[in-house]
């Protein structure tokens, strides 16, 4: 087993706390070094949620720490073209990213797959 994480956020508008919890746990896992390598993303429903946070909301704030820890969260392109919130995203630094290949990466390389 190895000591690397990827943090999948799907939880939306519909259970925003459920999403908060895991952001939390990614910020907190990635800042006290409780892993050795802690990633995050975006998938599903929860992109919306995202692309409307404001700087000032609890969202907005943990979005901030997340990159102030140099955490680059990646978000489903294709769920954000067919939302049309894409822009939102990449203004909120966050990459859009077709994840398909990329979330298989991390399943062939081991890492721990928590979702929220």
């Amino acid at each position: 087993m190895t000591n690397n994480l990827l943090v999948i956020i799907s939880s939306g508008e519909e259970a925003p706390d459920k999403a908060l919890t895991g952001l939390m746990y990614a910020i907190n896992a990635k800042k006290h070094s409780w892993l050795d390598d802690v990633h995050l993303m975006f998938f599903g429903p929860s992109e919306a949620m995202v692309a409307k946070a404001k700087p000032d909301s609890q969202l907005g704030q943990m979005l901030k720490q997340a990159f102030e820890l140099g955490m680059t969260p990646v978000a489903c392109k294709a769920i954000s073209d067919g939302n049309n919130i894409t822009t939102e995203l990449k203004g909120l630094g966050i990459e859009t990213e077709y994840v398909g290949t990329i979330l298989s990466s991390y399943v062939k390389k081991d890492y721990q797959i928590l979702t929220f």
